[in-house]
């Protein structure tokens, strides 16, 4: 076979192989259309409990946001609307809300919610650890068809914890969740997927697709051929990189991730110890970099641990705190005693590509100003382990959310005593703010001591705040309704095929 007719043979293979595999994908994605079913690319997996009460990571709730549900729930402009509650009154005093239960609103196993259900469940999330707002409740008054929780003293916050899943009575959630939501969960096989089903007795409009699998891709390389090859529909928290691979089947939507990304750093090594040294690291951050890397010039510059999406508590301004300067960095280290800077590990959950390239840029800034920067990827579960519960690490890149959109929610976690204060955190004008501001007669009280918070954080450089990430969204051509939320979450009861 001479040169050209061979080079013709392997033009045609390519070809034929080409017009297979479109085949094939197509095939697909036609027959998912006619079950009226969609797949959901995800970039981790879940905690191994799935019990509404015990979870810790943003990926958790969003995922689980589509079982299970409260009595108020937080809409896609983030107010709080009815759920299993059709209604609610506050007494004049302000210490009494008092909850009428929605008639006829089913659990996923069949039973209809009773008011009992509603109490254990309140009890359940106080027993947890994890909704210490809830330690303000004095008492949960039980009626036919209301509860009534009355507080110790008032809190304009509280309705926004009554978004805490309402779940069956004494019904262990961990491994098979029950709960009122527009989907009802199915099975998982752990590494691989997660799998919903339309529940046809939600009280509300329901669901509009009728299965949706959550397929779970740890590898950002495979994640994206998945998308590419047909077999994902759906896949949020993409970089731009990805995100520009995808454009001739998909959609691309543009919102913002609802979370804090920073250099979380941890205050028990002993350079990150040093004020001093951590206001270096700040001044080495040029932002406006890595928005350019990562999302193509998108992002959101924040100062502290608070995202726009917070409104009267966020202040853009503390993002304005530390200049980029490199020479102001360099000084500071001498000044805190390391002229020649000090090897300093990050380590990075290696499944989000976007944490990953981040960490890439900042690395090279550091080591701009002579600190020895190594990166350390690792798988997920590693990562909560050893970082997030162990806080045996040097500092990290990760986004830290909000389980509901109240300033407690994403503040508490730096009080000295909290249990989820990962980074090591202790400053007494802190915890005293902090506690002011729970504590607070009034909301204006109460938002200005959370400001203070803030402040005090982005002045202590407790950490090296980056940005509120764009949020890069692939859905497929041919599939709607999509919206976003200002939380961490994705609503897929409004996802439909055109």
């Amino acid at each position: 076979m001479n040169k050209r007719i061979l080079t013709l043979f392997l033009s045609l293979t390519l070809l034929f192989s080409l017009a297979a595999c479109g085949s094939k994908d197509t095939n697909a994605t036609d027959a998912r259309r006619e079950a009226n079913e969609i797949v959901v690319g995800i970039a981790q997996d879940l905690e191994n409990s799935l019990d509404p009460y015990a979870t810790v990571t943003a990926a958790n709730r969003e995922v689980l946001f589509n079982i299970y549900e409260g009595l108020v729930k937080p809409d896609a402009d983030g107010n709080l609307v009815p759920a299993v509650a059709e209604r609610w009154t506050l007494s004049d005093d302000q210490l009494t809300y008092t909850f009428y239960l929605r008639p006829g609103v089913k659990f996923h196993n069949g039973s209809e919610v009773t008011a009992a259900d509603v109490v254990w469940s309140i009890d359940r999330a106080k027993e947890s650890g994890n909704w210490k707002a809830l330690d303000n409740v004095d008492a949960v008054n039980l009626g036919d068809d209301f509860i009534s929780v009355v507080l110790k003293q008032p809190n304009g916050d509280f309705l926004s914890y009554m978004t805490l899943a309402i779940t069956p009575k004494d019904h262990a959630n961990g491994e098979e969740p029950v709960g009122t939501g527009p989907f009802k969960y199915i099975s998982r096989a752990a590494q691989q997927n997660v799998v919903f089903e339309r529940f046809p007795d939600y009280w509300g409009e329901g669901a509009k697709v009728d299965k949706v699998t959550y397929q779970i891709y740890e590898n950002a390389e495979a994640l994206v051929l998945a998308l590419k090859s047909g077999a994902v529909d759906i896949c949020a928290h993409l970089t731009a990189t990805q995100a520009d691979q995808l454009t001739e089947s998909f959609d691309i939507l543009e919102g913002t991730m609802n979370l804090v990304q920073a250099v979380y750093l941890n205050h028990a090594y002993e350079p990150l110890a040093n004020e001093t040294v951590r206001k270096a690291l700040c001044c080495a951050l040029d932002r406006q970099q890595i928005f350019d890397v990562v999302a193509d010039g998108h992002g959101t510059a924040v100062g502290s641990s608070m995202y726009p999406n917070f409104r009267k508590y966020f202040l853009p301004e503390l993002a304005e705190l530390y200049p980029h300067d490199a020479e102001k960095a360099k000084a500071l280290l001498a000044e805190a005693g390391y002229p020649n800077g000090f090897d300093l590990t990050i380590t990075v959950p290696s499944n989000y590509q976007p944490h990953m390239d981040t960490a890439q840029v900042v690395a090279e800034q550091l080591r701009a100003v002579g600190v020895n920067v190594t990166i350390e990827p690792v798988e997920w579960a590693s990562w909560l382990e050893n970082v997030y519960s162990g806080r045996q690490y040097q500092a990290t890149v990760v986004g830290v959310d909000a389980s509901t959109l109240t300033a407690r929610a994403m503040l508490e976690r730096f009080n000295s005593t909290a249990g989820n204060n990962f980074i090591n955190y202790s400053n007494a004008e802190y915890d005293e703010a902090f506690a002011a501001a729970v504590n607070a007669a009034t909301d204006e009280e109460a938002t200005a001591h959370y400001l203070r918070c803030e402040e005090i954080l982005a002045e202590t450089a407790a950490n090296v705040y980056i940005q509120d990430l764009a949020d890069l969204v692939a859905v497929r051509k041919g599939i709607s309704g999509y919206q976003f939320y200002p939380l961490y979450a994705i609503d897929l009861s409004t996802v439909t095929y055109s």
